[in-house]
């Protein structure tokens, strides 16, 4: 994760000359906050990055004497099948179409959406494999 936080740092710091730049030449207050926001963005994953490395350590693949089998084994849970994925599409479609036709159809899909969303937040609350 060093690397990869060197890397969005790096990121950061061309986004702040930039934005010094452009507030220098340009003035414009539109891409001055655009630049400035992007600046933030990457400084946020560079200590991410950073925090994680120090709290981890070296990851095997960022070790010349790494080999493959030691990022091997069980990665994570996933879910064979879900209906909610589609219930939380519905319901942003239809919130999208009560934007235009009317205030009932946006409720509406705020319902639908909110049944999709605490489907996908506790439909494996269940388990007992952490």
């Amino acid at each position: 994760m060093k690397s990869e936080a060197y890397l969005f740092a790096g990121v950061a710091v061309f986004f702040l000359l930039t934005d010094v730049a452009y507030i220098w030449f340009a003035r414009e207050p539109a891409g001055i906050a655009a630049l400035t926001v992007s600046c933030f963005m990457a400084s946020v994953i560079a200590f991410f990055c950073l925090v994680n490395h120090r709290r981890k350590g070296p990851r095997p693949e960022d070790r010349r004497d790494g080999e493959v089998h030691e990022r091997s084994g069980r990665l994570d849970f996933f879910p064979p099948h879900s209906r909610n994925p589609v219930v939380t599409a519905a319901g942003v479609t239809l919130c999208a179409v009560g934007v235009v036709y009317g205030f009932w159809l946006f409720m509406i899909g705020i319902g639908v959406l909110a049944i999709g969303l605490l489907g996908m937040v506790l439909e494996f609350a269940d388990r007992d494999d952490r």
